[in-house]
């Protein structure tokens, strides 16, 4: 059976017993459990780091450097992280979560003991903001561009052309903020945008999305994970009840439970590259 994870609900310590030990692997031991509260890396878009902690029997503890993506096909192959040679959610593979020791395995952790585990509270609370951060940043984005389509590129959540999702091209999340490259070439310009007015009022557009990051931000929105299922393959959508209309995106990562948790969120846009736009997304947590 895939992972039973609890991260989605914003449980950070849970018992399970463990169900496959892997010593020898070229970047350290990996512990797999039946159950988990830990955020793993996803393998196949990273933009989540996976939450580090701790993995404790008894008086024992293991230190967890990051939980990963793992997965373990029908016929006996066991892949970890950019290992597995599918996309998640393949026939024949069942999805697991990993957990990637800081060191070797002690003995004590063996198939069929009995643990706790515990995610570092500090690092899940910066990767939710700055997950969030993203989001919300992504769909001030679109907001902000929206008048420089000369054709229909789809919508995003909130029924803006959806800029995000046509020239996106990497997204890096951090503790508490985001880096976003957009691709801004020869297929986006066929696409319908203008990228020449974009370039002529970058300033303008990065004003109108700290414009509307603020005032999101002060209305304190409520934002919550809904799930499909139990386990790490289960389709889970972040869900953000915004003044303009409730957004819902597919989402494998964590995310805070209310705007409020924020003091603020801004951004900076860098096109030093006249193809590539860098947004940079920080947020500061409310004190």
């Amino acid at each position: 059976m895939s992972t039973v994870v609890s991260f989605a609900a914003g449980a950070l310590t849970g018992d399970g017993i463990v169900t496959r030990v892997e010593r020898g692997g070229a970047d350290g031991a990996v512990v797999v459990v039946d159950a988990t509260p830990f955020h793993p890396v996803d393998h196949t878009w990273p933009d989540q780091p996976g939450d580090a902690g701790a993995i404790s029997h008894g008086g024992d503890t293991a230190s967890v450097a990051e939980a990963v993506m793992a997965a373990a096909s029908d016929d006996g192959a066991f892949a970890v992280g950019g290992d597995i040679p599918v996309k998640r959610g393949a026939e024949g593979w069942t999805w697991l979560v990993a957990h990637r020791l800081d060191g070797a395995a002690p003995d004590w952790l063996v198939e069929g003991a009995e643990v706790t585990l515990a995610a570092d509270a500090g690092r899940r609370a910066g990767l939710s903001r700055g997950h969030t951060a993203c989001h919300l940043a992504s769909l001030a984005l679109d907001l902000a561009v929206a008048d420089l389509w000369r054709k229909d590129p789809g919508a995003d959540a909130l029924g803006t052309p959806d800029f995000e999702g046509r020239a996106n091209q990497s997204s890096r999340i951090h503790e508490d903020g985001a880096v976003d490259e957009y691709r801004l070439g020869k297929s986006l310009r066929r696409a319908g945008f203008d990228t020449e007015t974009f370039s002529a009022t970058l300033a303008d557009r990065e004003a109108s999305i700290n414009a509307q990051l603020a005032a999101w931000v002060a209305a304190s929105a409520p934002s919550r994970i809904v799930t499909d299922g139990p386990t790490i393959v289960d389709r889970r959508t972040w869900v953000c009840e915004l003044p303009e209309g409730t957004a819902e995106i597919l989402c494998g990562g964590t995310h805070v439970s209310s705007l409020a948790e924020f003091a603020s969120i801004s951004v900076t846009l860098d096109l030093s590259d006249p193809q590539l736009l860098v947004m940079t997304t920080t947020a500061v947590p409310a004190s």
